[in-house]
Parts: structure tokens; C-alpha cells; sequence
């Protein structure tokens, strides 16, 4: 009778040694909540944003719309032209309808910005 109740004990050590292992192990809630809320304060495309900054600070007469991919670029109500950084895809200008798509591996300059708004309007 004292050995079945020895192998009962044992085998409770080996089960709560177990769970203690793998609840210390487990990732905490807290470190969850904290990744997400950096994630969310963190831009996107840091490179969209310099653009966007750009486009506002030299060229005020047009509005910038923030995507999460693009800017779209609009002057008078009328769109202008869409703005993605890619260093994917080829750089240059594409057609979407009626929108010029313009596409930059970094954050382009002001001469860039000038030349290809230009051309666009």
C-alpha cells in the first residue's frame, strides 16, 4: 500500500516540475501588450513620412492623404499622383486609371518631387 502511494507522489512531482517548466517558459502577457503597443507607435514607412514632410513643407498648394503603402498626392481636389517607395519594384512612373503612379527606392528630393509633380499636373 506504501508503494502505490510513493508512485502517486512521484508522479504529482513530476507532473507540477513539468508545468512549473513550462509555465516559466511561456511568454508573458505583459511583453505581448508591450511589442503591440511599439508596433502601433512605430511608422510604417519611415520613407513615407519624409516624403510626405517634403511635399508639405515645399509644396503647400497640394494635400497629402497617408495609406499605409502610398501617399496620394492632390491638388484642388484632384489627384494628382500616387507616391509608393519600393525597392521592390522597378523605380519610375506607371498608370492606375487616371493616376500616375510613381515609384522611389528612397525618399526622393525636392528637384525629383518638382520634376515629377510638374509633369503630372
Amino acid at each position: 500500500m506504501i508503494d502505490g502511494i510513493w508512485w502517486l507522489v512521484i508522479l504529482l512531482a513530476v507532473v507540477i516540475g513539468l508545468w512549473l517548466l513550462a509555465k516559466s517558459r511561456a511568454p508573458k502577457t505583459a511583453d505581448k501588450h508591450n511589442l503591440k503597443s511599439q508596433r502601433a507607435k512605430t511608422p510604417l514607412n519611415d520613407a513615407l513620412q519624409k516624403t510626405a514632410e517634403l511635399v508639405k513643407q515645399y509644396f503647400p498648394d497640394y494635400r497629402v492623404n497617408r495609406k499605409a503603402n502610398h501617399l496620394l498626392i492632390s491638388k484642388q481636389d484632384k489627384k494628382v499622383a500616387m507616391i509608393t517607395i519600393d525597392k521592390k519594384l522597378a523605380a519610375g512612373q506607371r498608370r492606375l486609371g487616371d493616376v500616375p503612379v510613381i515609384n522611389y527606392h528612397r525618399v526622393p528630393s525636392r528637384a525629383q518631387l518638382m520634376a515629377n509633380l510638374q509633369d503630372e499636373e
